[in-house]
């Protein structure tokens, strides 16, 4: 009990800004802000009020992780298993241009600003993959420096303010459907949080898709980091030093809950008043989920970041952009 006192603080706040941004989206015309991408910008204004107490700090990070995945989660009610798959097969085409192009840049990168390796990687771990997420991953197993772990955070950050702001603005400027920005944002952009934010900006069902390319990048972050956990082993005098995987730990397990709530829907069983009301909830643990990340972030803590990575950062992710861009173009004009 006294456990769920220590959580709660947090927790309310953050479902608190959820309520407002919601009202505030609604007020707004149509389609300018969603409640996630509000949720957000007012959780980064409320955190040097917020930040001084510490009694939210609890209940601000189990909502900013735990809250995320059960909305991902419970997203999959206004899914059936074919659209998945279908949606799956072009993540998958996709990701062959934007891991090939991250890691190719990356490596040009490391050359040219004289970058040591495990940064490099990083940096290119976090545009391909999962962001934080990924660079959270994969910094321990090639025993990278506490400061490099920073530096890739910190742009991956950076990047991902600027995309979920500016995104659905020139979505909208350059006439994509909802199916091509889906696309895009799930391929482009880092953080599932940031995918989230900016997705939903544009459109529910542009919010949707997204989030299933975003979950389909994720399940090769254990790959990738079983690849450079070998390669640290090589490069390292001896292999012992290597930082042991475990693939249970690094396995994005609530995929497997997003699915199962698929095939859930996929019966055909659920009244569709079961589905509208789960399809709310969703959103809104959504946008409660970005005001807890938003709660935690603050300017001042990236202020101090290297240019160099920084630069190198911004290049490797506005590559990505620009060929996930034009390979949706591609995949799109295929199909029809």
């Amino acid at each position: 009990m006294s456990n769920v006192r220590k959580h709660l603080s947090g927790i309310l706040i953050s479902a608190g800004i959820a309520a407002i941004a919601y009202i505030i989206s609604l007020i707004l015309p149509a389609g300018i802000l969603g409640e996630t991408l509000i949720a957000l910008l007012l959780g980064m204004l409320l955190n040097p009020l917020v930040c001084r107490y510490e009694v939210f700090d609890l209940g601000i990070n189990w909502t900013s992780k735990k809250i995320l995945r059960a909305g991902i989660i419970i997203a999959g009610i206004t899914l059936s298993f074919s659209q998945v798959i279908i949606a799956g097969k072009y993540a998958l085409i996709l990701l062959i241009f934007t891991l090939v192009t991250s890691f190719g840049v990356g490596y040009i990168c490391k050359k040219i600003f004289k970058i040591n390796w495990k940064l490099a990687s990083l940096l290119s771990i976090s545009t391909a993959i999962c962001g934080g997420t990924a660079v959270a991953t994969l910094g321990p197993t090639i025993r990278a420096k506490n400061r490099d772990i920073a530096y890739a955070i910190s742009a991956t950050f950076i990047f991902d303010i600027i995309t979920v702001i500016a995104f659905p603005w020139i979505g909208q400027l350059l006439g994509l459907s909802d199916t091509g920005y889906g696309l895009w944002i799930g391929t482009a952009v880092n953080d599932t949080s940031s995918v989230v934010a900016a997705g939903y900006a544009f459109s529910d069902a542009a919010g949707l898709l997204a989030t299933i390319v975003k979950l389909t990048r994720t399940l090769f972050i254990v790959p990738i980091v079983l690849i450079f956990s070998s390669i640290y082993a090589k490069i390292e005098t001896s292999s012992k030093t290597a930082g042991k995987v475990n693939i249970r730990k690094i396995f994005p397990w609530f995929i497997l809950g997003f699915l199962a709530v698929v095939g859930v829907r996929s019966t055909g069983f659920v009244p569709d008043n079961i589905v509208a009301g789960l399809s709310f909830l969703s959103k809104f643990f959504l946008a409660m989920a970005l005001a807890a990340i938003g709660l935690k972030t603050s300017l001042k803590e990236v202020a101090g970041v290297g240019i160099k990575p920084m630069i190198a950062g911004v290049i490797i992710d506005i590559s990505v952009v620009f060929v996930a861009l034009f390979a949706q173009a591609g995949i799109l004009h295929y199909i029809k």
